[in-house]
């Protein structure tokens, strides 16, 4: 019998009931859940396209376990070299488990290897309660070799939520370990003395 994924666990047992205290809910259908997540990555702009697009597609069913589909130049770019109708990315959409076990992987182990990470940005939701991150480099997730890294490869990560505001969903993606840069420090006690650099 196959485990759940502990992402989905935590979500279950610790984050419904924070979510619940935090923001009043009623009703459990209120209380913000996770609807799928989108990895999406664009070679538009690279020399050889068609190279780089194989690149991309075996770098993030690497990454994701899932088969990605093309993306499509929707109209011609002289100044890209791009053709209406060209294949010029590729993109996986994760649901249920396999949702679960990228975002575990993402926030645990991935964004921590991220060198000088002092959080992600709050500002990146869409005012519809989701959320996309930019990653620069696949080199991040533990699944890449080094070694065998033919070329970088940039992607966003789309989080697709049920909450109903940026705040819910932001409460939602903090509770599940999202390390956004502005989350706060914790605050020095008065009666511990503050470290100086003085001897």
């Amino acid at each position: 019998m196959t485990t759940d994924p502990e992402l989905l666990n935590e979500y279950r047992t610790r984050v419904v009931p924070a979510l619940r205290e935090k923001h009043g809910y009623v009703n459990v259908n209120q209380i913000p859940r996770l609807s799928k997540v989108v990895v999406n990555t664009s070679v538009g702009s690279a020399n050889d396209v068609k190279d780089a697009l194989e690149v991309a597609k075996a770098e993030i069913a690497l990454i994701t376990g899932q088969r990605p589909v093309e993306t499509i130049a929707k109209k011609s770019i002289a100044n890209f070299k791009l053709r209406g109708q060209q294949a010029i990315g590729a993109k996986v959409t994760l649901r249920g488990r396999a949702m679960y076990e990228f975002l575990e992987r993402l926030i645990k182990m991935s964004l921590p290897r991220i060198r000088d990470f002092r959080g992600v940005s709050p500002k990146a939701f869409d005012g519809q309660g989701n959320y996309t991150l930019g990653v620069s480099d696949q080199t991040i997730f533990p699944e890449v070799e080094l070694d065998k890294v033919k070329r970088n490869i940039g992607f966003d990560v789309t989080i697709v939520t049920t909450a109903r505001t940026d705040a819910e969903a932001k409460t939602l993606l903090s509770e599940l370990g999202m390390p956004f840069s502005d989350k706060k420090k914790p605050e020095i006690k008065k009666n511990e003395p503050e470290v100086t650099a003085e001897s």
